[in-house]
């Protein structure tokens, strides 16, 4: 009896030890990356002058609100760092949104921004030239190369928007008109924010690319807040209380036609 109770002890010794023993928890497997749940928006850009579209060379003929006449041989301009808003109120950043629009390339005027959040957007924000980050960042590519003639020097930076053109009114002896606008900080910069409400909701769904239609007004680099007169502003190419206002004045050059579902 004595040896079949000592028995019974060490076994309940063993089992309790047993059972109160912590084994270490098992390696947690990694999260699997979130199922891409976005798909596409396009922005289609018509630009225009006094809402007539705008035709490159002599045969292009455009009236600012100084009765000043005009015709364009070039006309460039970023739009950057792009962002929707959904009907929620709530913003979904575009990352690394940098596009170059070109009158001369039409192709440049499609966007297309990749893996939108599946939702009802309300309205578009993005910027008219290029952030500080990217002008002190050294060489760029795709649409921010150099090469692309939208760069003066890394202390300048990019040139946010550039047209050039030809007016009888000019006080250039060959009647030129030019406005290169940079300048990245300071208070003569040449960046400006534009935020636009739809008059849609633009329905991003998956297999489904609803378009966002914009109107650039070309005449509004000239008289949106500040008259620009061809005779005494005919060239505009460094960062100056000038280049200021002509950056005030595109701040305001850009409406929403319509929204494609």
């Amino acid at each position: 009896m004595r040896f079949s109770g000592i028995l019974l002890l060490i076994c309940s010794v063993f089992f309790s030890c047993k059972k109160n023993t912590v084994n270490p928890p098992e390696a947690m497997l990694p999260m699997p990356p979130p199922a891409n749940t976005g798909t596409s928006l396009q922005l289609n850009i018509n630009n225009v002058a006094n809402g007539k579209p705008l035709i490159l060379g002599a045969t292009g003929s455009y009236t600012t609100a100084n009765s000043d006449t005009f015709s364009v041989s070039l006309l460039k301009y970023y739009i950057s760092n792009v962002s929707l808003t959904n009907s929620a109120g709530q913003t979904v950043t575009v990352p690394e949104s940098y596009f170059l629009i070109d009158q001369s390339d039409s192709l440049s005027r499609f966007i297309t921004l990749q893996n939108i959040p599946v939702n009802d957007y309300t309205a578009i924000s993005f910027m008219i030239g290029i952030d500080s980050t990217k002008n002190v960042s050294g060489a760029q590519s795709g649409a921010l190369d150099p090469l692309k003639g939208m760069f003066w020097d890394w202390n300048s930076g990019y040139i946010m928007a550039k047209m050039e053109g030809i007016s009888p009114q000019s006080g250039s002896n060959l009647k030129l008109i030019t406005y290169h606008i940079g300048g990245y900080n300071g208070i003569n910069k040449g960046i400006r924010a534009v935020t636009l409400n739809l008059p849609l909701s633009a329905h991003v769904e998956s297999g489904h690319t609803p378009a966002i239609i914009l109107s650039a007004d070309l005449s509004k680099w000239f008289s949106a807040i500040n008259t620009i007169p061809f005779s005494t502003m005919f060239f505009v190419a460094s960062i100056s209380a000038k280049s200021k206002s002509v950056a005030d004045n595109y701040s305001k050059m850009f409406t929403v036609t319509a929204v494609v579902n």
